[in-house]
């Protein structure tokens, strides 16, 4: 659906420059949700202007759906736009517009007529749950109702892909919860393509299928949360599972790149005499899989027999 290839971008500020993209490749599947984390100043806000051509590459190419974006111009262009939806990270509503004039705004101005707009601000509104504050302004919502808002506005024009900017960092956790939650049940209802940016990265284990690390300017990683989670040395996997340093020369990790229902730990002592001393580590819900990682320190003559164990089950070791 998303298909960026070799994207650069440089910026000239005073004296010195800086390369906000730098040979970006962005793949993204239709239907999937896709995530981009890193710290201010990665590129990733620049990365996702790219996709709709806000931001018009120095170079690379961009294609959603069917067109070639970085081709087009004008009134083409503005076309092709319709077909991109965007939330952004502070709402960007209208204080002197109610709750049913922000959402309709981009059909207003497409020329879409009124008793058409009233009908589709209706059904958004009620998507989002939303249905009873047409009326209200933006003065008169909670934070998480104005990123509603910004939501049932970005799919006025019934696009195939959402971008968001950092939808919820301005959200308290509670909140944040429930916009993930929404944005899962859009793409799942909807059969949206969802393209995120974020710096957190619960928001990657909460609700992305694929997502990639980024700093300045290019991607250190990209791919299946799953089989980055099962990747040695994933970047992705260390920051969703921080672990302890604290491991000797008999310490390993650990990581379960999907769900097991096998007891491995209580097995190994078992059927290898080893003694596993569990030192850090988690399990949790990531891609709607129970997945983690644990450092451990293991000890006995038949150590290596039960690493090779663990390997042959399709656990990742790492020593």
């Amino acid at each position: 659906m998303i298909d960026a290839v070799g994207l650069h971008k440089t910026y000239r500020l005073k004296k010195r420059q800086v390369h906000a993209l730098n040979g970006v490749d962005l793949h993204v599947e239709s239907g999937e949700i896709f995530g981009v984390v890193g710290q201010s100043g990665a590129g990733k806000s620049t990365l996702l202007r790219s996709v709709n051509l806000l931001e018009r590459p120095d170079s690379g190419s961009v294609r959603v759906g069917e067109e070639e974006l970085t081709s087009l111009r004008g009134a083409r262009l503005r076309a092709a736009r319709r077909g991109i939806g965007m939330v952004h990270q502070h709402f960007a509503l209208l204080s002197s517009r109610t709750v049913a004039g922000n959402v309709g705004f981009p059909l207003e101005v497409a020329g879409v007529s009124r008793a058409k707009r009233a009908t589709r601000v209706g059904e958004l509104l009620e998507l989002v749950g939303l249905g009873d504050k047409a009326r209200a302004y933006p003065s008169q919502l909670s934070g998480g109702q104005k990123q509603r808002v910004g939501i049932a506005r970005a799919l006025a024009s019934d696009p195939h892909v959402l971008l968001s900017d950092e939808a919820t960092s301005a959200l308290d956790p509670a909140t944040t919860d429930s916009i993930l939650s929404l944005l899962r049940r859009l793409r799942d209802e909807l059969g949206l393509t969802i393209l995120l940016i974020t710096h957190e990265m619960d928001v990657i284990k909460r609700i992305c299928d694929s997502a990639a690390i980024m700093e300045d300017g290019a991607f250190l990683e990209s791919g299946r949360v799953l089989d980055l989670i099962g990747t040695p040395g994933s970047l992705l996997a260390r920051s969703l599972f921080p672990l302890p340093d604290n491991g000797g020369p008999e310490s390993v990790v650990i990581t379960y790149p999907r769900s097991f229902d096998e007891p491995f730990m209580s097995e190994l002592t078992r059927r290898f005499d080893v003694d596993v001393n569990i030192l850090g580590g988690g399990v949790e819900q990531v891609a709607g899989q129970s997945v983690g990682r644990l450092s451990v320190d293991m000890r006995g003559e038949r150590r290596r027999e039960a690493l090779s164990y663990l390997s042959e089950h399709g656990l990742l070791v790492e020593e």
